[in-house]
């Protein structure tokens, strides 16, 4: 007994003495869970939207003061113009947009019917429908307030038109998050394993010791990656278009050259990987848990980055396939240029040059 209470003990030592395997066993499910409990929600919550109010009566405004006071919508712009809410969409500043007729409370009192319209971003299918839901109910709850009031029912319809995607495809939300997610994941960990595979085999110091300068090293090592990536991107692309039927509404140039900056910064996030790990395993194990955990749960591909803690929200800017989504949604099938996706470009750009900058400084050229 003494014996196995020693190798216990010893065990123990070797565990609480290792400060990654202890990150890993006591932090990991923690971050699981919070994440986990947090991002995996259905509901949306403080969805930012526009309004046109063309009638500015008593019930146009007791209806934005029930659609604002619930915890599902914020009123983020009060427009004059329907052009102005093209223009919202585009630049991702809207989800929902609500459209009052003038003389609305009018019609409504002398015909007994009126009529509202909803515009959604159909962008994200369900996250559509669902803010179109929750606009649904609250008018009906005014309807049902208001019926109670007078002799004769007052109906309001609400005509829904849902933008970009009035088919509500899944496509035009499942194709960017899985380009995404396929050019992190092959960018990054391919690379990663493969520097690091050389350093396991003691193969690194004989490339180093080369005629060939350390920085060549390592673009050998990644270039056939992102050859590899760039040709799932055009697979991606064709067969989202032939057989999914989803349009590229932009240009294709501009597509291209912001698919090459999201694999240059999946490759140098590779590359700083690699810098911090000696073993295949680690390298998998730091990329899997590092990469595809946060580009399902943070990027906005499965879930509302809106539902989420503000800190959560905070996260999800340091994931590269967030900005990375926004781009391709914005081109392909918003149809936006350049303008409308320079801030993207440059965060991912800053964070290209981030990777790089620390994985030059932790790169040894000679190996312990």
């Amino acid at each position: 007994m003494k014996q196995l209470l020693s190798f216990i003990r010893k065990e123990f030592h070797h565990i609480l003495r290792d400060t990654r395997s202890m990150l890993i066993l006591l932090g990991l499910p923690i971050v699981q869970l919070i994440i986990f409990g947090f991002a995996i929600t259905t509901e949306v919550r403080n969805a930012k939207i526009a309004v046109l109010d063309n009638s500015k009566d008593e019930a146009t405004q007791n209806i934005l003061t029930k659609i604002e006071s619930s915890s599902y919508f914020d009123i983020e712009q009060t427009i004059k113009t329907n052009d102005q809410i093209e223009a919202a969409f585009k630049a991702g500043k809207i989800r929902l947009a609500i459209i009052f007729p003038p003389n609305f409370q009018n019609e409504l009192a002398h015909s007994n019917k009126a009529q509202i319209q909803i515009i959604a971003d159909a962008t994200d299918p369900n996250q559509a429908t669902t803010l179109t839901n929750y606009a649904n109910t609250i008018i009906a709850d005014y309807q049902n307030e208001i019926n109670k009031q007078t002799s004769l029912p007052l109906n309001i319809n609400t005509e829904i038109r849902m933008l970009y995607n009035p088919q509500l495809k899944g496509a035009y939300s499942s194709v960017p998050g899985v380009m995404a997610l396929i050019l992190l994941l092959i960018s990054a960990m391919m690379t990663s394993i493969s520097i690091v595979r050389e350093k396991e085999m003691g193969t690194m110091e004989v490339l180093l010791a080369s005629p060939m300068k350390p920085w060549l090293v390592i673009i050998s090592k990644v270039i056939p990656y992102f050859i590899i990536s760039f040709t799932n991107v055009i697979t991606i692309l064709v067969l989202s278009t032939l057989v999914l039927g989803l349009p590229i509404k932009g240009s294709l140039i501009l597509l291209s050259a912001a698919t090459v900056m999201y694999i240059l910064c999946a490759l140098s996030l590779g590359i700083l990987i690699s810098t911090i790990t000696d073993t295949q395993q680690a390298a998998m194990l730091v990329s899997l848990v590092g990469l595809m955990l946060p580009v399902v749960m943070l990027s906005g591909y499965a879930f509302p980055i809106a539902n989420m803690p503000f800190i959560l929200q905070a996260l999800s800017n340091f994931v590269p396939a967030k900005w990375f989504i926004i781009i391709v949604k914005g081109i392909m099938i918003k149809g936006i240029g350049i303008d409308g996706i320079w801030k993207e470009l440059i965060i991912i750009i800053a964070m290209t040059a981030t990777f790089l900058l620390i994985s030059t400084k932790r790169f040894k050229i000679r190996l312990q």
